[in-house]
């Protein structure tokens, strides 16, 4: 069902993202994660700080990631160094490496949080039995980046999906590597993901000495 401009009952009804800032998300810099671990780790975040190395690492995007479960990261006793998933979105399924970094944060989380391989990572504040929802994720992710100084208008869940890949491409300009790392069916979506432009490929284009 569509509406008319001219209708009388559309003209004071306010766009839904009336103010906001809907566009592409930026990735996080170096300086910044830095930060934002300092500020978790300052506050003794456990939790926080597991989601946050992980959304790095993972690039997933945020539905999935709040419904990775324990046995999706750890195989017996160990973390595993890669895991897989099967998106939501496109149902294909997408691998991602666990760092040291991200394995410390989750071991010291999960030893806290505890559980069985088929428990979530990250439950729900109210029904340990789900996963946390992606509100409380974007929720989650504006204290972060606000906590550091950053504003909340320019950054959300997609910039923690966004910045390993930005990193990945700016360090290689592999764009075929950071397609299949973000799980993309076209690579068409990762140029548009990355926001790669014109400027972009000069840039590369002069690195490369023939």
């Amino acid at each position: 069902m569509t509406y008319s401009h001219l209708d009388p009952a559309m003209q004071n009804r306010v766009a839904w993202n009336a103010g906001k800032n809907v566009g592409t998300k930026r990735p996080l810099t170096q300086k910044q994660i830095w930060a934002i671990r300092f500020f978790l780790d300052r506050e003794e975040r456990l939790r926080d700080r597991a989601l946050f190395d992980l959304a790095i690492d993972s690039k997933l995007r945020g539905c999935d990631l709040v419904k990775l479960k324990i046995g999706d990261l750890v195989a017996g006793t160990d973390f595993r160094t890669r895991a897989l998933v099967i998106q939501q979105k496109t149902g294909r399924p997408v691998q991602f490496e666990i760092t040291a970094d991200a394995r410390g944060s989750l071991a010291t989380w999960l030893q806290r949080r505890r559980g069985t391989a088929e428990d979530y990572v990250f439950p729900s504040r109210f029904d340990h039995n789900s996963p946390m929802s992606t509100r409380q994720y974007a929720r989650l992710v504006d204290e972060w980046v606000t906590a550091i100084g950053l504003r909340r208008e320019d950054y959300g869940t997609h910039s923690m999906r966004r910045t390993k890949a930005a990193m990945i491409y700016r360090a290689t300009g592999n764009l075929r590597a950071v397609q299949i790392l973000l799980g993309h069916t076209k690579i068409e979506n990762t140029v548009r993901y990355l926001g790669v432009d014109v400027e972009d490929a000069l840039i590369l284009a002069e690195r490369t000495e023939i």
